[in-house]
């Protein structure tokens, strides 16, 4: 049987990726038994999380950490069928394939407005070097998937979407210093419009909604981490 311990240092410190509608009543807890569930490099499972999975070292603890240092945000991109260059030799549907140019401004975009969001953090410093109090934070976005057609920029008709794309954000948090992993969120997103609803594709709204996501992961680790300072 798995035993589990509960953590409110990992509540305030790392469940932060994704908050569940409504209200979650059970507290997230880290497996301590001799069989818990193990990542490959040795974290452990923690079970009743909001995000979609967190794995944390066992003895997990931010107290020594003062500072935070960020790395830039990697990203990978699914591969996709439709690399034709007309709307009919591509689905409707998607997802969609996204060309360079386009690539290029959205790690700009997201890199822009997690490292904005971080500023606004009080407990926590942001400095540009490791150190023995610097906690270093990554973000990893994987399978990134356009729904936007590549004709929405520049054409006449009016495409409306609710959905512009999905990704899985990865964050980790590890020591600078040592580059020891003490805890990992995995969560994936859809860059939704509020409320689902439909709103015509151009550059503009399509960043605004990836701003969003970006902006709600970054508002999340941010609130948290200060919270955890407070306890």
């Amino acid at each position: 049987m798995k035993k589990s311990h509960p953590t409110f240092q990992l509540i305030s410190g790392f469940v932060f990726a994704a908050a569940l509608t409504g209200c979650q009543t059970t507290a997230p807890t880290i497996q301590s038994s001799s069989d818990a569930e193990q990542s490959f490099d040795g974290l452990h499972k923690v079970d009743n999380s909001k995000a979609d999975e967190v794995w944390a070292r066992p003895d997990f603890d931010l107290s020594g950490y003062t500072k935070i240092m960020l790395a830039d945000t990697g990203v990978e991109y699914r591969q996709v069928k439709n690399r034709g260059r007309t709307r009919l030799e591509r689905s409707k549907t998607g997802p969609f394939i996204i060309d360079d140019d386009n690539r290029a401004k959205f790690e700009t975009l997201i890199n822009t407005a997690f490292k904005e969001e971080m500023q606004e953090i009080e407990k926590f410093s942001i400095v540009d070097k490791k150190g023995p109090d610097v906690l270093l934070i990554s973000s990893s976005l994987l399978d990134v998937i356009s729904y936007v057609p590549p004709d929405a920029v520049g054409s006449r008709s009016h495409i409306f979407l609710s959905n512009v794309g999905d990704a899985t954000l990865v964050l980790e948090l590890r020591d600078s210093e040592t580059s020891t992993i003490l805890a990992r969120s995995v969560d994936r997103r859809s860059a939704e419009t509020i409320g689902h609803q439909f709103k015509v594709s151009n550059s503009v709204t399509n960043a605004t909604e990836v701003k969003r996501l970006i902006r709600f992961w970054a508002r999340r680790l941010h609130e948290n981490l200060d919270s955890f300072i407070e306890k």
